[in-house]
């Protein structure tokens, strides 16, 4: 009993921890976008596209209430976005994007999480070509033929449109994606999700004592308070 006990314990604490983490993420963008753009929602669409972000990820009202009343005010917190790109174990490549009000406190915490793992930080581009920027949308739509018009008509140039299992995935710039969840919305089809991020070309493979350092080197990462995302390009491999 005393063992279960534990071990749900420990797992609750995880789940709590990740909650939290993704409730500040989302807590810092919002009052960034507000701060920059307003809090308006019809004027400020990149704000009004991040809360229904935010909401579809369960992040609490008054969290998202608490950062637009924030930005209203007075308040001389400022964040600024910095990427750092570096080399992991077994050769993995790393982006990791921070959103900090302290430069030097961030690189410096990011820094350790690499030097700790054998690791080390590269220089502003020494990974970022190895990944595409792209935005994805699932979406209910009736055909893909409709879909892919209703995109061309607006600009919005496509690199890819697939079935998925809410019905079509689309695939384009990762910087259209305030834009497209904007048409999307206009012509009245359904987002089941939306996310714009940093995909590898290709991928590594790592195993045993190798996969085990990576996995503590991301859990690292994570647990920097500056850290918004990490992006890697690590499968596990299937040890024999």
């Amino acid at each position: 009993m005393g063992r279960i006990f534990e071990v749900r314990k420990e797992a609750m604490a995880k789940t709590q921890a990740k909650k939290t983490k993704l409730y500040s993420r989302y807590g810092k963008e919002i009052f960034m976008t507000a701060k920059k753009g307003g809090t308006n929602l019809e004027s400020n669409l990149a704000l009004k596209h991040l809360i229904e972000r935010a909401k579809k990820a369960d992040v609490p009202v008054d969290i998202i209430q608490r950062n637009i009343k924030k930005a209203e005010g007075s308040d001389t917190v400022d964040y600024e976005h910095q990427r750092y790109e570096g080399f992991g174990p077994g050769g993995s490549a790393i982006i990791v994007d921070t959103l900090t009000d302290n430069v030097n406190r961030t690189v410096s915490e990011v820094r350790h999480a690499f030097t700790k793992h054998g690791s080390k930080l590269g220089v502003n581009g020494s990974v970022e070509h190895m990944y595409d920027h792209l935005s994805k949308l699932e979406v209910e739509a009736n055909d893909e033929e409709t879909l892919l018009e209703v995109l061309l008509e607006n600009d919005i140039e496509v690199i890819d449109i697939a079935p998925s299992d809410f019905g079509y995935l689309i695939v384009a710039d990762g910087y259209a994606l305030d834009s497209i969840e904007g048409v999307l919305r206009d012509n009245h089809i359904n987002i089941h999700t939306s996310n714009a991020g940093w995909y590898p070309q290709t991928v590594v493979t790592l195993e045993g004592e190798s996969l085990e350092t990576f996995y503590k080197m991301i859990d690292m990462l994570n647990d920097i308070d500056d850290v918004q995302n990490v992006y890697h390009n690590v499968e596990e491999g299937n040890e024999s």
